[in-house]
């Protein structure tokens, strides 16, 4: 391999480093400081984080020096995103900037352009984002970087994923779970090597980890499985040679529990000892955001940013064109190996597509409408183990502990749940080699999930619908990431995020009012249209169609939401592909008009199908001259207008399904607000009448959770006379006496602790 640059160049190289992130924060102009600073040349609202920076630089440049000599491969994961113009910075002196925007050239115009973008309109953001090269991960939000990377390594023997963690976001909950996941991986993974960068501070207060000494922080860091390397730099005279030493050694050691470093160093160091007023500037919180961001307006500390900005001697490190001295430019690797052109940071253009299975083969026959019985997630484990079995190094399953409760357990026939430990006592199905990750933490689920995805794969998260919502925020930053790399035109685009939510709601047999929350879906209605989909499939073959959509698909983010308990089957194969293909589509089998009709029964979600289709059957029988038209709904966003999201049925579609003056009672598995926010912009959207989850439960028979939700046949059968067209009388009548009904079984609910035979044992008579 090459022989790297002197720890005297190194230095030369931060120091080229640490000014530019320092001008990106608080200059428009004069960028080399060719004139005398003046206010003019400072950016009105000076945003960026200055304290991890010079950390940072510290890091990126180590790292350089270690792939030159060793040809390692190695993606930097930067949980600190806020330090974003040390990675710029590295980023331009690399000469990735310019590969990917000439504009960004390795020049004088290249570098004032650089420092203009940075926080400003139209420019970069304060932060890492998918804008930049080399990332797959924004660090805006604190804790999963660490999820991440591992997410990254997995299958990739031949990479080093080297994650900067700050100490501040080693506080978070995510990061305390992630530091257990090299129990997750084996020698067919790549390698994770995190490095902490305690340098004390968070925005005002000190870090946790900056009052622990080093026997603390070794034992800790022990104690989760790790051989932690400690590295301090403040006050060395040579920091690089300390840093790159540890890193040496760390790729070096390839036996035993894996390595880790906790860097520490002076917060914002470069900086003065203290600001015009007094205030204490490196080594505190002070240094953490923009260190004078008065100096527009207050003559003092337009000075001290003077003398802190010369202090660097730019006149030094760039030429009169700007160009870096040719010194600095052997810091970084050859092109093939700069940390900025990693492959796997632009992984879409490493996805291929999976082998899916043919769907038929799985298929539940189904001769007529509830003629046969299933669990969805059961039959759906049998073509997912498959799939398992096709793709051995480019599809994982990560799930909360939860795949065999949620019927799913087909793929642990075929592969095994992988885990890196001996275990006392009795276990099944585990291996150091499997493509199930299962871990009671949905935060680390999702990080893996992304890290795995970003970086060129597939894969999918069944997980309790209830607690899904735990990674919220996640899916959040991560619907952001997707929606600003499909603005970026050298970004491909990555397989999408799948969730398969199971044990919902409706059915919690074992559990009660903490395991009820269907809000997951409401989340996603916040997001882009060109990114969230939302799939409600009432039975198997359906299911096994709309998993096959999602696993195809691309830069989505895609939940489905299945029941898992055994229950009546609609369609057949052939039926279901036409069906999940329409999105929503009238079941003329289940009410009585192909024409106009007195009021619609819609229905989305597998409860709900099932109570919806029992209610249709009340109504042939007890109000037979009623004119009633059954609409299934598997694609929540086919409600939308069309103008509004992608998937929205076009005006005549929608008017098939659903006419155009009907009233429509709606049985859906969720919050009612939802079926009304998807229908904003309809023309008469007031019609809809929505039955839903109303925040009613407890541990108690299915029957009983129905009736606290007003989602019994009887209720929806009782509100859809009501409100039909032409039967305000009879109507009125008939309602009652469903109601009186529904009471009296129940009655018998709350006497026998089980639910009425009629309940339990109806079937569609057809």
């Amino acid at each position: 391999m090459a022989v790297g640059p002197d720890t005297a160049t190194l230095r030369r190289y931060r120091r080229a480093g640490d000014y530019l992130a320092a001008a990106m924060i608080h200059l428009k102009d004069n960028v080399l400081l060719t004139d005398p600073l003046r206010a003019e040349h400072l950016k009105p609202r000076p945003l960026g984080h200055w304290g991890t920076c010079p950390g940072l630089t510290l890091v990126y440049s180590a790292l350089d020096h270690l792939v030159t000599h060793t040809g390692q491969r190695t993606l930097l994961v930067t949980g600190p995103g806020h330090g974003a113009p040390a990675i710029h910075a590295n980023l331009w002196l690399e000469g990735t900037h310019a590969e990917y925007d000439p504009g960004l050239s390795l020049d004088g115009h290249g570098l004032a352009e650089l420092v203009r973008r940075f926080s400003w309109p139209g420019g970069f953001p304060s932060h890492l984002s998918p804008e930049v090269p080399g990332v797959i991960h924004e660090g805006g939000e604190l804790g999963y970087a660490l999820a991440t990377a591992f997410g990254a390594a997995f299958d990739d023997p031949g990479l080093l994923v080297a994650c900067v963690i700050g100490d501040g976001e080693a506080e978070t909950g995510p990061t305390a779970a992630a530091w257990h996941s090299p129990k997750f991986t084996s020698e067919s993974d790549g390698r994770v090597l995190p490095i902490l960068h305690l340098n004390g501070y968070k925005i005002s207060s000190p870090t946790l980890y900056e009052g622990m000494g080093d026997d603390e922080l070794t034992a800790y860091f022990t104690g989760c499985g790790w051989s932690p390397l400690l590295v301090d730099v403040r006050g060395a005279d040579d920091p690089d040679t300390l840093l790159g030493d540890a890193l040496a050694r760390a790729h070096a050691q390839t036996e035993g529990r894996p390595p880790m470093i906790v860097l520490r160093s002076e917060k914002g160091f470069g900086l003065p000892a203290s600001a015009p007023d007094g205030t204490p500037l490196a080594g505190t919180f002070h240094s953490h955001q923009v260190p004078f961001p008065d100096a527009t307006e207050d003559p003092e500390q337009l000075a001290a940013l003077e003398r802190w900005l010369r202090s660097y001697h730019p006149e030094e490190l760039f030429d009169e064109n700007g160009v870096p001295a040719p010194d600095l430019l052997t810091v970084p690797p050859e092109p093939e190996l700069r940390l900025g052109r990693v492959p796997q940071a632009n992984g879409g253009l490493l996805r291929q597509d999976l082998p899916l299975p043919d769907t038929g083969k799985f298929a539940v026959g189904v001769d007529r409408p509830g003629g046969a019985d299933a669990s969805a997630p059961e039959v759906l484990g049998g073509w997912l183990a498959e799939l398992a079995r096709a793709a051995p190094e480019t599809f994982r399953v990560v799930c909360p502990d939860e795949l065999e409760s949620n019927k799913l357990g087909a793929l642990l026939e075929v592969t095994a749940r992988q885990f890196d430990r001996d275990v006392p006592g009795h276990s099944e199905h585990l291996a150091r080699h499997g493509r199930v990750l299962e871990v009671l933490s949905e935060h680390l689920c999702q990080g893996w999930l992304e890290g795995y995805l970003l970086t060129g794969r597939h894969g999918l998260f069944p997980c309790y619908e209830a607690f899904v919502s735990i990674v919220d925020s996640m899916v959040n930053q991560y619907a952001k990431f997707l929606k600003m790399s499909g603005e970026v035109p050298w970004r491909a685009p990555v397989a999408s995020l799948n969730y398969l939510l199971s044990s919902d709601g409706w059915r919690q047999d074992h559990n009660g009012y903490s395991h009820q929350g269907p809000g997951f879906l409401n989340q996603m209605l916040t997001k882009k249209a060109d990114t969230a989909r939302i799939y409600l499939p009432p039975d198997a073959n359906t299911l096994l169609e709309t998993m096959h959509r999602c696993l195809s698909s691309t830069g989505l983010i895609n939940v489905v939401v299945a029941g898992k308990q055994n229950g009546p089957q609609w369609l057949s194969r052939e039926e279901a592909v036409a069906y999940c293909r329409a999105g929503a589509a009238a079941w003329p089998w289940a009410g009585t008009t192909d024409g106009p009709a007195d009021v619609v029964l819609a229905c989305a979600g597998t409860t709900p199908t099932i109570e919806a289709v029992a209610a249709a059957e009340l109504l042939r029988d007890r109000a037979p001259g009623l004119k009633l038209r059954v609409v299934n709904v598997v694609d929540l966003l086919s409600l939308c207008p069309p103008d509004r999201h992608p998937n929205g049925l076009a005006d005549e579609s929608f008017a098939e399904c659903f006419g155009e003056d009907v009233p429509v009672v709606f049985a859906f598995h969720g919050y009612p607000s939802a079926v009304h926010e998807v229908l904003h912009g309809r023309p008469t959207a007031q019609r809809f009448h929505v039955h839903g989850y109303l925040e009613e439960g407890t541990t108690t028979t299915p029957f009983d959770l129905l009736a606290s939700n007003r989602m019994t046949r009887h209720d929806l059968a009782a509100d859809a006379v009501r409100r039909a067209r032409g039967w305000a009388s009879a109507g009125g009548d008939l309602a009652r006496e469903l109601v009186r009904e529904r009471d009296a079984l129940l009655a018998r609910s709350y006497r026998d602790g089980q639910d009425p035979e009629e309940i339990t044992g109806w079937r569609w008579r057809g």
